[in-house]
């Protein structure tokens, strides 16, 4: 399989993935004081990233267009 392929296989995989999954959530951890300064308590704030269903069909579109690529027989 030629380096192409790979990568474009990558791609389509990375691709359906962004459309499947819409958006990633990870928790930070965060020490917060407390009124007068001498409890301490610690917080888990969520972040959340948004994926853009277009990244998911650039991706696609581009490992396909990776995929053609390495399927063509190289010209002698």
């Amino acid at each position: 399989m030629q380096p192409q392929s790979i990568g474009g296989l990558v791609l389509i995989i990375v691709g359906v993935l962004a459309l499947m999954i819409r958006s990633v959530t990870y928790f930070t951890t965060e020490q917060v004081a407390g009124p007068l300064g001498i409890f301490a308590w610690e917080v888990e704030q969520p972040h959340t990233i948004f994926i853009n269903p277009i990244v998911g069909i650039l991706a696609i579109a581009l490992g396909i267009g990776l995929m053609l690529m390495g399927r063509r027989a190289p010209a002698a």
